[in-house]
C-alpha cells in the first residue's frame, strides 16, 4: 500500500470515529485498535511517518502512534513497520542487535539473550506483512504482526534500546527518525 494511500485511509478511519492507524484492510485495523487499546494507547494518532530505503531498495513504510500525537519515550507508543520486501525474522532480530550495540556497550551475554528472544518472536516477513511493537508505561515491548501477538520482551532497557535504533538521537538513520517524530529533515 502506498503511503498516500494509506493516509486516506487514515482519513476514512478518523471520520468514522475510529482511532487512525495504516493497514490495508478494515480486519487488520479493528485487530490493530484493539491491540493498541490493550497496550494502553486508547486514541492513537499519528506523529509521523516515512519510509526506510537502504541504498536503492524500499525496506519499509513506518509510522509512530501514540495518544498525544507527540513523542515523549516516556509515554506509550507503537511503531507500525509495513514491510516493502520479504526478510528472514533471524535476519530482522540480528540486525536490530547490530543497531543496539550502536548505541553505546552492551555486554555480550546480554546482546545473545535479547538476539534469542527477538529470532523467537520475530517472523519471516514478506512484501505487504507488518510487525507493530508496542512500548507501554512500564517500558516492556509487545510486538503483533496480522496474525496476532508474537510475543513481548519485559526489560525496560530492551525496549529503550530496539526503540532508539528508530528514534534514539544516535539512530544511523536520522532525517529518517526526523520523518518518524513528524519533523521536517
Amino acid at each position: 500500500m502506498k503511503l498516500i494511500d494509506s493516509l486516506s485511509l487514515c482519513l476514512l478511519l478518523s471520520a468514522l470515529s475510529l482511532p487512525t492507524v495504516l493497514s490495508a484492510n478494515a480486519g487488520a485495523d479493528a485487530t490493530l485498535v484493539n491491540t493498541l487499546a490493550k497496550s494502553h494507547i486508547t486514541s492513537p494518532k499519528i506523529v509521523g511517518s516515512g519510509r526506510m530505503t537502504y541504498l536503492l531498495w524500499d525496506i519499509y513504510d513506518a509510522i509512530l502512534l501514540t495518544d498525544s500525537g507527540s513523542y515523549l519515550a516516556e509515554q506509550p507508543f507503537a511503531l507500525k513497520l509495513d514491510y516493502l520486501r520479504e526478510f528472514e525474522g533471524k535476519e530482522i532480530a540480528k540486525r536490530s542487535v547490530k543497531e543496539m550495540q550502536r548505541q553505546g556497550e552492551l555486554d555480550a551475554k546480554t546482546s545473545a539473550r535479547w538476539r534469542t528472544l527477538m529470532e523467537n518472536i520475530f517472523p519471516d516477513v514478506k512484501k505487504g506483512d507488518f510487525i507493530l511493537g508496542v512500548a507501554d508505561k512500564q517500558k516492556y515491548s509487545h510486538f503483533y504482526s496480522q496474525s496476532g501477538w508474537l510475543g513481548s520482551i519485559e526489560e525496560p532497557q530492551f525496549t529503550q534500546r530496539f526503540f532508539n535504533i528508530w528514534l534514539g538521537e544516535d539512530t544511523s538513520e536520522p532525517e529518517f527518525r526526523l520523518q518518524l517524530l513528524g519533523e521536517t529533515p
